[in-house]
């Protein structure tokens, strides 16, 4: 296989596709560096389309002193549901004091600090109800005493990747999928790396290297000449499960087990329920594919049927997932314990004056974006003429709706466009918000949009998806661009997959 010949130097280069990767490859790009971002596999296709679709402050880190980290959170909360309104959306939390082994009063201490931390403005104070008489405790298999409701946010994380990809690529970073980063040496002030995808590999000059591989953090670092991390990951897992929908209504739970461990049930994708997460130590390295195990299996169904009338098994499970979370090790004895706050280790090589790398251990979703202005901040001393930051108060693509009301823009959707099936406009307006219309082109029926390929999965919505996000495989489509796997009928993803290779998008 021949090199291909090298672009231009660039400013940064960044290994890794997750949400800190897109949302550093999107910061970056908008203060006009020029960046490249690659990825092994699909944008999304790990950590960051596995997480429990929270955008919150974490409310059981504050039983770990992570004071810091939860009002940071919490000040990111209904700043990212302004920006992309359309992937995040407010949440009611109901936590039963059944089965707590946490008395009242300490849930209560930490409901106020968690609505006072962060400077809450949009989202409603907690309060508290009695269970037998709200319609909230219908359907927990016991309601005596009273429950606490807060709020927090719901969103799809693996759009959450896209859309900053997207963004970061119209801002001019160049964004590579299936592309291998194979090793990097130090060329003077800068980098001299080398990348593979199916074209070849590619020859990149950089100034800087950001390693926002996630789980495969060390792997990365090992491949790059006189890479000196201090700091080391820790690698957790956690699992999922979907079953049909557990409790009437439109609110989450925040359950405690005996353990003192968080499991949350969240209502998903309209007829489901989402269940999870586990915190499992994981030895060795991350394997390509995690899947939950037998063990996670049996806690999260134990959970929910020692909560909530109706009892869920082993057959009602519809889908589970799972991931490695790559979180720092601060060294805590219990898993459950291990900060979520991320850590920025820079190296700018033993005299201080060669080429920097600078690698990323932890952090959680919500606060990506604080991460990335972070990060540009330790680089900036490389990059006199990088601009200021801006990701605060921009809009993620189609988030740009007037006074961020999706469901009046979904509302002035449905008037507009009559003859379009409810479900699938729903779907696709929270997907794309207001680049709806760039998918829809000038259809203004499904049959304008090419062949169903199977519960409202189009030609067209398949054409846009490979063209402008990335998307190679069928899974891509169905459980990362959206989660239409969850709806579709037996077949649908060997006609998309057909579809990809007659476009030439396939993987």
């Amino acid at each position: 296989m021949t090199d291909i010949v090298s672009p231009p130097a660039i400013d940064l280069l960044i290994v890794g596709g997750g949400i800190n990767g897109a949302g550093l490859a999107r910061d970056a790009a908008g203060r006009g560096l020029s960046v490249l971002l690659v990825e092994q596999d699909d944008l999304a296709g790990h950590t960051s389309s596995a997480s429990t679709k929270l955008i919150h402050g974490g409310l059981r880190y504050l039983e770990y002193g992570e004071f810091r980290l939860v009002r940071e959170a919490l000040i990111e909360r209904e700043r990212l549901w302004r920006m992309a309104p359309h992937i995040i959306s407010p949440l009611s939390f109901v936590l039963p004091q059944t089965h707590s082994p946490r008395p009242a009063w300490m849930v209560r201490l930490g409901l106020f600090l968690y609505d006072h931390l962060g400077g809450r403005k949009a989202l409603p104070a907690t309060r508290t109800v009695r269970l037998d008489l709200s319609s909230l405790g219908e359907g927990l298999a016991d309601r005596r005493g009273k429950g606490f409701v807060y709020a927090d946010c719901q969103v799809d994380d693996a759009r959450l990747v896209i859309l900053n990809a997207v963004d970061a690529a119209e801002h001019g970073a160049r964004i590579l999928t299936r592309t291998h980063f194979l090793d990097a040496r130090r060329d003077g002030s800068g980098w001299t790396a080398r990348v593979k995808s199916r074209s070849g590999i590619e020859t990149v000059r950089t100034t800087a290297i950001v390693n926002a591989a996630g789980p495969w953090v060390s792997e990365v670092a090992g491949r790059i000449e006189a890479a000196l991390p201090k700091g080391k990951v820790r690698l957790v897992k956690g699992s999922h499960i979907v079953v049909p929908k557990l409790t009437p209504g439109d609110q989450a739970y925040m359950l405690q087990n005996p353990d003192r461990r968080i499991v949350f049930a969240i209502p998903y994708e309209g007829a489901f329920t989402l269940v999870g997460t586990t915190d499992v130590p994981w030895e060795g390295p991350p394997p390509e594919k995690t899947k939950i195990s037998e063990d996670e299996t049996t806690y999260l169904l134990d959970t929910v049927n020692r909560y909530f009338t109706r009892k869920a098994t082993r057959s009602d499970i519809l889908w589970s997932y799972a991931g490695i979370r790559p979180l720092f090790d601060d060294r805590a004895s219990n898993a459950s314990a291990v900060t979520r706050d991320y850590v920025l280790d820079l190296d700018r090589g033993a005299d201080g004056m060669a080429a920097a790398l600078l690698s990323i251990f932890g952090g959680k979703i919500t606060t990506y974006r604080k991460l990335a202005e972070q990060a540009l901040s330790d680089l900036a001393p490389l990059f006199p003429h990088m601009g200021p930051a801006w990701t605060a108060g921009a809009c993620l693509p189609g988030g740009d709706m007037p006074a961020g009301d999706f469901d009046a823009f979904l509302t002035g959707l449905r008037a507009a466009l009559p003859d379009m099936p409810p479900p699938l406009l729903e779907r696709l307006a929270h997907a794309h918000g207001t680049r709806l219309f760039a998918l829809l082109s000038n259809a203004k029926r499904i049959e304008d949009m090419g062949e169903d390929l199977g519960g409202g999965v189009t030609e067209a919505e398949v054409d846009y998806l490979a063209t402008h996000e990335w998307a190679h495989t069928a899974e891509d489509i169905l459980f990362r661009r959206g989660k239409s796997g969850l709806h579709v009928p037996a077949g649908t993803a060997d006609r998309i997959t057909a579809r990809l290779a007659m476009t030439g998008a396939s993987a």
